[in-house]
């Protein structure tokens, strides 16, 4: 069901703002003492207000990834700003000493959005919709749903 209460869905569905970012490290060494900064970065990050959740990626071969929901824009980007961020930031960045490459990407989630069952705030009910939301190229509503 389409709505724009999320109230009632875990901590990741009520944020708005959302950081994507990985970074390809030198080697296991470089991993290794990474952990010694990410440890305390993460145990703020989780104090702080509007943190909601996260979860860590890896990729073959030295590549770690984080995946962090915020209840804002704002919370996202004091977290940035924190201590232990910014020394882990200089850290990667300095030179290609302990890294060879990374990435961020800051995402806002839509007021609206869909929830069912248990996530619902307006109601247990599961349901399918009736319309698909539109296309940038689709004037008025979406097509009908058609069930098989």
């Amino acid at each position: 069901m389409r709505t724009t209460d999320f109230s009632r869905t875990p901590p990741q569905g009520q944020a708005t703002a959302m950081f994507v970012g990985a970074t390809r490290y030198r080697g296991p060494l470089s991993i290794l003492t990474l952990t010694l900064t990410w440890f305390r970065m993460v145990r703020d990050m989780k104090r702080m207000r509007g943190y909601r959740w996260h979860k860590v990626y890896w990729e073959f071969p030295y590549t770690l990834g984080t995946l962090a929901f915020f209840e804002d824009r704002d919370a996202l980007l004091r977290f940035a700003r924190s201590r232990h961020h910014r020394k882990l930031m200089q850290w990667v960045t300095d030179g290609t000493k302990n890294a060879t490459g990374g990435y961020i990407r800051l995402y806002n989630a839509e007021p609206e959005g869909y929830s069912n069952g248990i996530w619902r705030a307006e109601g247990g009910e599961m349901a399918h919709i009736e319309t698909f939301t539109p296309l940038s190229a689709e004037n008025g509503g979406g097509p009908p749903v058609r069930r098989a």
